[in-house]
């Protein structure tokens, strides 16, 4: 059994009893959280396309702590001028636990 979701505008394939990192969430490690946005819901014997969404299934998820993505490295630097720039930048995400799928 699996389900597309709409996590904050990005698309995830879940399973029950397993972990995903998603952009952050606001609520409190520890908690549970819903997703009513279901796109594509597969069960063994049957698949539910939404329009845009499925009606009647819903995704729970546990919050189990708040981490930072690797870091990316940005580097801009213009040829004969002396131009060089450093960046760096880590994304904030959540890692949740889906709990139940239905």
């Amino acid at each position: 059994m699996f389900a597309v979701v709409d996590i904050l505008g990005q698309q995830f394939k879940v399973t029950e009893k397993t972990k995903y990192y998603v952009p952050r969430l606001k609520d409190a490690p520890e908690s549970e959280v819903t997703f009513p946005n279901v796109l594509l819901f597969s069960d063994d014997t049957s698949v539910k396309i939404g329009s845009p969404y499925v009606a009647g299934v819903k995704v729970s998820a546990k919050v189990l702590d708040h981490v930072k993505d690797d870091k990316v490295i940005v580097y801009k630097k213009k040829r004969r001028t002396g131009y060089d720039k450093f960046n760096g930048h880590r994304q904030h995400l959540t890692r949740i636990e889906i709990t139940k799928i239905g």
